[in-house]
């Protein structure tokens, strides 16, 4: 959709006076013909831009800016007052709702009368108006906010007269786009809990997990659009309050900061690549502290992986250091004993809590100094943390503003030195006092799921209808430390995550049902960061292919269900969903599996060197050459060829745009997309039956073989009993290598499909074993035995035959 369109059809009906005039500012940019219009010529040459139609623009365009930024300063201060007053009015209902409950139990007579369900009532209708006035003000603003940049972008590359430069200025010294509405989020969630419990919220221990070392939850990730992270905060605070760890304090930016710092070895990456390929036991140490640089509390981590075969939950454990304290742990020079000395003193915690934090303690100092660990990544992001105090049962957390910024002193450059994080930065996002090579902005916030149920217990419906609703794209097992490192390491680090590709796509989608915070005309904005696509242009298409090859409306609330051992887990059901279109089309391209495996074996070698690399060169060359061969000589065999079908709108298949569009992804050259594959022990005892499988059956080929050759004595029984040896050899042969190189694949994580099936093996044995049959009935019918009533044993010795 062009934008002018866009623009019209999104505006709020009370808002309407206040918006960009965008189609002016597009007229304002139009200069007169040099020559009237004609039939013939419809578009005459327009007249040079000069310095007279450049101040009128600007003229227009800054009376726009000063209209937009004195409406949205006051509709915010209007909404600030609207919050002020209905917080008095909860207060006040709430002490009435005290005073009567303290009058019953003390048997006395309320001195006011106590709130009726219908004052809740009204105050939840009062307080869900002021979420929607946030809600029409965050997409006013943004809305705004596009229309400057592309009326900008429009005039740069029209007029040739570059005001971008310019016009930044100005924005910032009327940044009405710049308005930070976490402040009311905060606020209007205290008011609403309040009044959605009638007076009595949740209360219970909302530290920031100071008595809680060991986590383990069902977790589940997206990405969400920067367009729609305020829409998602208010639909959320309807249902979880926002946490607040010290409701004491007034409301900073900086207190919902996190900085997290990654440990790994930069020479062989060994926990990012288990932390990938989620092995067995895999881990992840970082540092972590909760606000600016000021903090003295860090906390030492480590997260491990646990397959789900082994019984047991992926955890996450931890125990609090003072930050003077932190290098001398890491080093040695600091024993675990004197780390906790003061601990055990104090009595706060139990002799058997401290010795478990001892033991953590001990391995992870153990690891750092062994694996010889470095800082390599830092992940800094705000988290608005949903959540009832004290119950961890459901806790929904949204980072925004993540940033992965290097830690490591590689390439000549020591960003952190012998300190264990660089001081150059704190918490003043976006740091662009970093060079680009340093730090990645990521464009998306993260939304996690966590969830703590019970066995068949399913989550709230809320739940179900958010996680499939369109302000939300379902990622599974993303992770900042991988993502950062391979981001911030592109000349180190050849194995990409899986939803590395979905980078360059856009995730936003089309709502398909009323869903989230609504006014009679609600809008989907579009964003500045999109490509511009002038009014005058063939409107581009807008689907957008997801991580899963799903459509847009699929649903995602079955990702949440509760399964047992035989079914699939979340991963498993992302990775099992069909592509649209060819079901046999592969989301991933990245090279051919058997390429991606020599290329592994050849940059082996290649490190090596000498003769044995020579040798695997050659096997390498050798083996592309015999499938071409093949793919060529396959390609000229004559059979039924696949009859060509209809685009897929005209099988009734709904698309956005002019065309449908299926992306294939390619990674960039000299990488790999690794997508994670799920083995377990019983897919060794798989391949291992399935080759005593092919054993047993080529036993009982040798035994028909050994029949033959024993007790026939004509000379088809022998060519009989060599078919069927060299069969029977054959096949044994084939299975033994086959269950090798399956075992081997399994092994190495190898996503090959011949591993899990086998289509030429058993059809040619097949085969072989009716031609096998066939010719041993051919060649008896052709010697006569049967034809003349005679049984294959006449004339043998032992039957009384003649010698």
């Amino acid at each position: 959709m062009r934008f002018g369109e866009h623009l019209r059809s999104s505006m709020i009906k009370d808002y309407y006076p206040y918006y960009i005039a965008y189609d002016d500012l597009k007229k304002a940019l139009k200069t007169d013909f040099v020559t009237q219009p004609t039939p013939e010529n419809t578009k005459p040459a327009r007249k040079e831009w000069t310095e007279d139609d450049e101040t009128r623009f600007v003229t227009l365009l800054e009376s726009e800016l000063e209209k937009v930024f004195l409406f949205q300063k006051r509709k915010s201060e209007e909404i600030v007052e609207r919050i002020q007053a209905s917080e008095e009015e909860v207060n006040d209902v709430v002490s009435r709702l005290e005073d009567s409950n303290n009058s019953r139990r003390q048997s006395g007579r309320p001195s006011r009368p106590a709130p009726t369900d219908e004052d809740f009532l009204e105050l939840e209708q009062v307080l869900s108006d002021i979420i929607a006035d946030v809600h029409d003000l965050a997409k006013f603003t943004q809305l705004n906010y596009t229309g400057f940049q592309k009326i900008i972008k429009k005039h740069d590359k029209e007029t040739k007269w570059y005001l971008k430069p310019v016009f930044a200025a100005r924005l910032n010294a009327k940044p009405f786009f710049k308005d930070n509405y976490d402040a009311f989020v905060v606020k209007l969630s205290k008011l609403y809990d309040l009044v959605r419990t009638k007076g009595n919220p949740v209360t219970g221990d909302s530290s920031a997990g100071g008595n809680q070392q060991n986590f383990v939850r069902q977790t589940t990730k997206y990405w969400v659009h920067r367009d729609n992270i305020t829409e998602l905060k208010l639909v959320i605070l309807k249902h979880l309050p926002v946490l607040v760890f010290n409701a004491s304090k007034e409301f900073e930016e900086k207190d919902t900061a996190i900085s997290s710092i990654y440990y790994d070895n930069p020479e062989t990456w060994e926990l990012y690549q288990g932390r990938l390929k989620k092995t067995e036991g895999a881990e992840a140490i970082r540092l972590r502290w909760y606000g600016g640089m000021e903090s003295d509390q860090i906390f030492v981590e480590r997260k491990t992986h646990r397959e789900d075969w082994t019984g047991e939950k992926s955890v996450k454990a931890r125990f609090s250091l003072k930050e003077k304290n932190v290098n001398a742990f890491l080093d040695g020079r600091m024993t675990v004993e004197q780390v906790f000395d003061k601990m055990r003193k104090e009595g706060k915690k139990s002799p058997a809590e401290i010795n478990d934090l001892e033991q953590l303690a001990r391995e992870i100092q153990y690891r750092v100094i062994t694996r010889r660990l470095v800082p390599v990544t830092r992940t800094f992001y705000h988290r608005t943390a949903f959540q009832l105090p004290g119950d961890a049962r459901v806790r929904i957390s949204l980072d925004t503003e993540l940033t992965m910024i290097r830690e490591d002193n590689l390439d000549g450059r020591r960003r952190a030195g012998s300190n264990w994080r660089r001081m150059d930065i704190g918490v003043d996002w976006p740091f662009s006092q970093l060079p680009p090579e340093d730090i990645d902005r990521f464009p998306y916030a993260v939304l996690e799921v966590k969830l703590q149920t019970q066995a068949g217990q399913e989550p709230p419906q809320w739940i179900r209808d958010l996680t499939a609703s369109h302000l939300v794209e379902a990622v599974p097992k993303f992770s900042k430390f991988i993502h950062g490192t391979a981001t911030l390491f592109p000349t180190r680090i050849n194995l990409l995550p899986f939803w590395y590709p979905q980078m360059d796509t856009d995730i936003r989608k089309p709502p398909t049902r009323r869903y989230g915070i609504h006014r009679p005309t609600g809008s989907t904005a579009l964003s500045p960061m999109d490509e511009d696509s002038d009014d005058e242009e063939t409107p581009q298409t807008t689907e957008t292919p997801t991580l899963n090859g799903s459509r847009e409306g699929s649903d995602d609330r079955y990702l949440f269900t509760e399964t047992n051992g035989n079914e699939l887990d979340i991963e498993e059901r992302i990775a099992a969903r069909p592509l649209p279109g060819d079901e046999d089309y592969p989301l991933y391209d990245s090279d051919d599996e058997y390429d991606t495996v020599d290329t592994e074996e050849l940059e082996e070698a290649r490190r090596i060197g000498g003769a044995y690399y020579a040798e695997q060169l050659v096997k390498h060359y050798a083996r592309k050459t015999g499938r071409t061969i093949m793919q060529g000589l396959w390609a000229l065999v004559p059979r039924p060829r696949a009859t060509e079908m209809p685009p897929q709108e005209a099988r009734g298949i709904q698309v956005l745009g002019t065309q449908r569009r299926l992306q294939r992804f390619q990674a960039p050259p000299g990488k790999k997309i690794f997508v994670p594959v799920r083995v377990e022990p019983k897919v060794y005892f798989a391949a291992e039956r399935t080759f005593l499988s092919w054993l047993e059956f080529s036993i009982i080929l040798g035994g028909i073989a050994a029949t033959l050759l024993n007790f026939g004595v004509d000379t088809v029984s022998l060519i009989s009993s060599w078919a069927f040896t060299i069969l029977a050899a054959g096949a044994l042969i084939y299975s033994l290598m086959l269950y090798i190189w399956r075992v081997d694949k399994i092994r190495k994580r190898r996503d090959v499909k011949r591993v899990y099936y086998e289509k030429w093996g058993p059809t040619v044995v097949s085969v072989g074993l009716v031609t096998v049959v066939l010719i041993n009935f051919g060649l008896r019918v052709k010697a006569g035995g049967f034809m003349a009533g005679k049984s294959p044993l006449d004339g043998h010795p032992r039957h009384g035959g003649e010698l």
